[in-house]
């Protein structure tokens, strides 16, 4: 028997912790020989703290655990033998939360949740480094590059360029010296894909770096990881120390003739800097500011040298190509968008979490039977995809599959894979300017158009939220978007009008009633709307008045209250505390 507490970055901000030290504890103190050891993040961030008994082959897992629930899990399961099964969210028996599993394909996240990432003797054991054991051993450098252009992977760093052509770019370059660079600059709100592998399984990542460098003929490398993913950070270095150590990093691997030497680049959290010249030129000590293409980094890329990039979760998915053959990847998923997906589901959804889906799957299934639809049972209004670079997608374009052409068709972008489900309760004109506010405040300001033109939209979509705007902005917001869109020098810029756009375009009513009749349709800009309590539905229960922080409510217990519009600062905290639907949003 063996305990395994899921510790990733959701994990621990849940409490996993403080369950860990009780699990030991109280183990420790009735003298049970049972190990507690840490994973990862296995996708369901929504019932964190996860933790798992595995027993004679069968496994039971309990989530929202806290140190309270410990000790009847330690009395009743692991003593007396009597798992607690109304906290079980998942075993070999029916259960509601199995619908979370039912439509996905792990292979990114095949070890994510299941070894303990510290442990390179588990990964070891779940077929790891199997793939550049059999690279080295039966492959030339070309074969695996046509290993990988068979599978038909893309980059999932967002653009979605087939991964064995860009090597194949980086390979036929002259030079005595080749760089491989892992980008796992992850800056999207509300991403967390690239974090979740590495720190779950971040030898799928060295692995997948190993067979590239390989290919191409890279010596050396670098993972540039945000300094925000301590975790990740602390995880990867003990992954490469202890892949040093078992020899499959450094000289002379596995006893061959190829060398590879991989560093840690942590990065300063500038949103630009996951574009991959402006992340080398951050590697190089310089200021992350893009340049002008060509040439393209497989020609002249880090220092000058033959370079090549991709993201955390393409790398992942290279060992398993290797070991299972490119035409099994090829077998998955539809059109030019072959094998999976990895996405981190945020917003509104009632199962927040990572997910990993083959490609062709309608977004309907992923949000309405794997995230089990919109959270208090409101509608769902559009999902936002792409980060705050993406678009946003109308709810009558739910049945959308999910490649890279469909998604691109409707105005958002894949991206790296951060979905953000909104209910009907969000203002899209908010939405956009708080995306463009993002976009502009991580602009590097070398193009004028980013710059500059980004500045005076933003300033359009304040003026809209406020109810200070005339319809004519509209015209003057859409003509800077588009040339945004086409002067910018790099994809931040290129691509930070999207939210505004497509907003515009599947939202436009929204707009209008902004501006004409001065008021926000969700009830949401502060600016435009009021706060009212309806006389026949107050009881005088007196939540609204402990509520509010500004002392705004008065009125008698068990007598009408009323709301001081001079007072009020909108804050809704009224409005969420009443039972009784007496507060209302004008």
């Amino acid at each position: 028997m063996e305990i395994l507490v899921g510790t990733g970055t959701c994990g621990i901000s849940a409490g996993a912790l403080k369950v860990l030290e009780s699990l030991k504890k109280e183990i420790g103190s009735r003298g049970l020989d049972i190990p507690v050891r840490e994973t990862g993040c296995m996708g369901m961030c929504y019932c964190e703290v996860l933790v798992e008994i595995r027993d004679n082959g069968k496994s039971r897992l309990y989530g929202n655990v806290n140190p309270k629930k410990v000790l009847k899990i330690v009395e009743k399961d692991l003593i007396e033998g009597q798992p607690i099964d109304k906290w079980i969210v998942k075993d070999e028996n029916e259960r509601k939360d199995d619908s979370f599993f039912a439509r996905q394909k792990r292979i990114v996240l095949r070890n994510c949740g299941d070894i303990d990432p510290s442990s390179i003797e588990d990964y070891i054991a779940n077929d790891g480094y199997k793939a550049i054991e059999k690279v080295l051993l039966e492959y030339k450098p070309d074969d695996v590059i046509e290993d990988i252009k068979k599978s038909g992977l893309r980059g999932r760093g967002g653009a979605g360029f087939p991964t064995g052509l860009k090597w194949s770019f980086a390979q036929k370059a002259q030079s005595e010296k080749k760089y491989i660079i892992c980008n796992a600059d992850e800056g999207d709100p509300g991403a967390f894909m690239d974090r979740s592998v590495l720190e779950g399984d971040p030898h799928s990542i060295l692995e997948g770096m190993l067979i590239a460098a390989y290919a191409i003929g890279a010596s050396e490398g670098y993972i540039y990881v945000r300094a925000e993913y301590p975790l990740a950070i602390k995880r990867l270095q003990k992954a490469i120390k202890d892949a040093k150590e078992k020899g499959f990093l450094g000289k002379n691997i596995l006893g061959s003739d190829f060398s590879l030497k991989l560093k840690i680049k942590e990065g300063a959290g500038a949103f630009v800097c996951g574009e991959e010249t402006a992340l080398m030129a951050s590697i190089e000590g310089h200021r992350g500011m893009p340049r002008i293409r060509p040439p393209f980094p497989a020609n002249s890329g880090l220092w000058g040298h033959p370079t090549n990039i991709n993201n955390v979760e393409t790398f992942a998915n290279v060992p398993w190509i290797i070991l299972n053959g490119g035409e099994a990847y090829a077998n998955m998923g539809v059109g030019r968008s072959r094998g999976t997906k990895v996405f981190a589901i945020a917003g509104k959804a009632k199962r927040a979490g990572l997910i990993e889906v083959e490609m062709g799957i309608p977004l309907r299934e992923i949000i309405f039977d794997i995230c089990d639809g919109i959270a208090k049972n409101r509608k769902l209004k559009a999902l936002q995809m792409g980060g705050p670079s993406g678009g946003c997608i109308p709810v009558s374009l739910i049945d959308t599959v999910v490649d890279y052409e469909s998604i691109t068709k409707t105005g958002a972008i894949m991206g790296s894979g951060g979905i953000i489900v909104i209910d009907d309760s969000t203002c899209m004109v908010e939405l956009a300017r708080f995306f463009l506010s993002f976009t502009q405040n991580e602009s590097c300001g070398k193009c004028v158009f980013c710059r500059i033109g980004t500045k005076r939209m933003l300033e359009i979509l304040e003026k809209i939220t406020k109810g200070k705007a005339e319809m004519e902005d509209l015209e003057t917001l859409e003509y800077l978007a588009y040339k945004v869109m086409k002067t910018s020098l790099c994809g931040l810029g290129q691509t930070a009008p999207n939210p505004v756009l497509t907003t515009l375009k599947y939202f436009r009513e929204e707009y209008e009633a902004h501006i004409a009749d001065k008021k926000c349709p969700a009830g949401q800009c502060a600016d435009l709307i009021s706060f009212r309590i309806i006389p026949e539905k107050c009881i005088g229960c007196g939540a609204c008045i402990r509520a509010c922080p500004v002392e705004a409510i008065s009125g008698e217990k068990k007598q009408i209250h009323k709301i001081n519009p001079e007072k009020c600062i909108k804050c809704g905290k009224c409005l969420d505390s009443c039972k009784f639907e007496a507060v209302v949003v004008e």
